[in-house]
């Protein structure tokens, strides 16, 4: 059942859904990212983050921290599109969209019972663990579905 339908929250509604979600005795999961060209392996991933869970919020980059995070090519996309297409999904309850390098504030602000990030993430390198762990949640690190990848595809339509 869909919670939310708006296509960006706000971080501090945001942190009203995960209330609710916590008030109704549910799991609230978080996870971020980019998202610049949405594929298969981002859709097998945040259908396995929100199987952890009752509701699924999505951190998605601003344009400017994707800049400065991958370089000023990029994104693609921009984040108001990608926040649209990541909220048209039926396993996501919520996106917001974050302009500082890291969602440390986010996940603060949102307090998630599951944090999920790729495998490809090395445990002590996840952001907002700490907080997670300290209200006695989890972290979860999914595996990535093979061959998918928004920097490959990208380079596929250029030719590169």
């Amino acid at each position: 059942m869909r919670i939310s339908t708006s296509t960006n929250l706000s971080r501090q509604e945001a942190a009203a859904l995960a209330e609710q979600v916590h008030a109704g005795g549910g799991l609230v999961v978080f996870t971020n990212g980019v998202f610049d060209l949405l594929h298969p392996g981002h859709v097998r991933y945040l259908a396995d983050a929100r199987a952890l869970g009752d509701a699924l919020i999505v951190g998605v980059n601003s344009d400017r921290s994707v800049r400065e995070n991958k370089g000023p090519s990029r994104p693609i996309n921009p984040e108001h599109e990608r926040a649209e297409l990541l909220a048209a999904l039926r396993c996501v309850d919520g996106v917001t969209i974050f302009d500082e390098a890291t969602p440390q504030a986010v996940i603060a602000a949102i307090q998630p019972d599951v944090l999920v990030k790729g495998a490809d993430w090395s445990a002590d390198g996840i952001v907002g663990r700490d907080i997670v762990e300290a209200r006695g949640g989890r972290v979860v690190q999914v595996e990535l579905a093979k061959g998918f990848s928004s920097t490959n595809l990208i380079q596929r339509v250029r030719g590169s």
